[in-house]
C-alpha cells in the first residue's frame, strides 16, 4: 500500500501524457450532445470517486447525477429509461458481475457509457462506449490507493475538458508534482492520535465528501478502526449525539463555497469536546494537518495522497498489515 500510494504522482503524469486527446474528444462530444442527467456506477473506493464526479457534474455542468442501484439491473432485471443520459462507471478491475451487468443494461437502455478502469481488457471496458484507462499500473495491495487518485484525476480532467475550463486544465498539469509534495507532508499528529482509538467520524462536504467516505473505508480496511463518514452538515442531524469529550474526528475542507459552513461545524464540535483533526482549517480548538494551496477541485485529491501515508502508518501502529486486511480480497465480485 505504501509503495503503491507513493506512485500516484507518476501515474497521473502518465495520464496527462497519454489520455489527453481521448478525454478532449469525449469532452467535445458531451458539449455537442449534453446529457440531461447522469448516473454513476462503482463499488468501494470507486464509488467514492463517483461521489466526487457527482459534485463536479452538478456544480460545474448543472447535470443532475445519481448513483445507480446495481441490483436494479443485476438482480431485479429491470430496465431503465436512459436516453440522453451519461453513465460514468469507475472500477479498478472492471470484473464485478453486478457492475458489468448494470453498465451493459444502461448502454442498452440508451445511456452513453464512459468507463474509467485500470484493467483496459476487462469486461467493463468491453461494455462501454468509451474506456478511459486510469494508467495506475499494477495495484496489488487490497486497499486501493493510486487507482482512487487516478480516478479522481481522470474525472477532474474530463469535467475540465467538457467545460473548456482552461484555468483548471492548467492547474491539473501541476498535479503530479503536487502529489509528490503532498506525500511528504507530516500528518503524524493524526496517526499518533488514532492509533489507540476504537471509533471515530470522518467529515467532508461537497467536493470533499467522497474523500471522507474513502478515508472512513480505509480506516476500517487497514486499521480495523470503526470510522463513519458524514457530510459536515449531516453530522449535526443526529450523529453528533455520539460526541463526548475526546471523541476523534478527521475532517477534510477544501477552499470553496462549503468552507465557511464546514468550519462553523468543526469548531462547534470541537467546542463540545471532540478531538478534531483538520485538513484545510486552522483554529485554536482543532489540530491542523498540513495541506497544499491548490485549485479547490484538486485539493481533495492532494489531501487523499497525504491521508494514505498517514493511514498506512496508523495501521502499522495498531499492529495491522495494511496490505492484507482480514476477510477481504483485491478483486471482489458481487452479483
Amino acid at each position: 500500500m505504501f509503495d503503491e500510494a507513493a506512485e500516484s504522482g507518476d501515474a497521473v503524469r502518465r495520464q496527462l501524457s497519454e489520455n489527453v486527446d481521448q478525454i478532449a474528444r469525449i469532452g467535445a462530444r458531451l458539449r455537442d450532445r449534453p446529457p440531461v442527467a447522469a448516473v454513476t456506477v462503482g463499488r468501494g473506493s470507486s464509488d467514492h470517486a463517483a461521489v466526487f464526479a457527482k459534485y463536479l457534474l452538478e456544480t460545474r455542468q448543472g447535470v443532475l447525477t445519481s448513483p445507480s442501484g446495481l441490483s436494479v439491473t443485476s438482480l431485479y432485471k429491470s430496465s431503465l429509461r436512459l436516453d440522453n443520459t451519461l453513465c460514468i462507471a469507475v472500477s479498478q478491475s472492471g470484473k464485478s458481475p453486478d457492475l458489468v451487468s448494470a453498465v451493459k443494461g444502461m448502454r442498452q437502455s440508451g445511456a452513453f457509457v464512459v468507463a474509467l478502469v485500470n484493467a483496459e481488457d476487462s469486461p467493463l471496458a468491453e461494455n462501454a462506449d468509451e474506456t478511459i484507462p486510469l494508467r495506475a499500473g499494477p495495484e496489488i495491495s487490497v486497499a486501493a490507493t493510486k487507482s482512487y487518485i487516478t480516478a479522481l484525476s481522470t474525472i477532474a480532467q474530463l469535467i475540465a475538458h467538457w467545460g473548456q475550463e482552461q484555468q483548471l486544465l492548467q492547474e491539473i498539469e501541476k498535479l503530479p508534482d503536487q502529489l509528490n509534495t503532498a506525500w511528504e507532508l507530516d500528518w503524524s499528529a493524526a496517526s499518533d492520535a488514532f492509533a489507540s482509538e476504537t471509533s471515530m467520524f470522518v467529515l467532508g462536504r461537497g467536493l470533499g465528501y467522497g474523500l471522507a467516505r474513502e478515508a472512513a473505508l480505509k480506516f476500517k480496511e487497514t486499521c480495523s478502526l470503526h470510522a463513519e463518514a458524514y457530510s459536515a452538515a449531516e453530522v449535526l442531524h443526529g450523529p453528533a449525539a455520539l460526541i463526548a469529550e475526546g471523541f476523534p474526528i478527521l475532517a477534510f475542507m477544501q477552499n470553496d463555497e462549503t468552507s465557511r459552513s464546514t468550519s462553523d461545524t468543526l469548531l462547534s464540535l470541537a467546542a463540545r469536546g471532540a478531538n478534531v483533526f483538520t485538513a484545510g482549517l486552522s483554529g485554536p480548538l482543532v489540530t491542523e494537518l498540513p495541506t497544499l494551496k491548490a485549485h479547490p477541485v484538486l485539493q481533495p485529491i492532494l489531501m487523499a495522497q497525504s491521508f494514505y501515508k498517514m493511514v498506512n502508518t496508523t495501521a502499522l501502529a495498531r499492529g495491522r498489515d495494511p496490505d492484507r486486511p482480514p476477510n477481504l480480497a483485491k478483486i471482489t465480485e458481487t452479483v
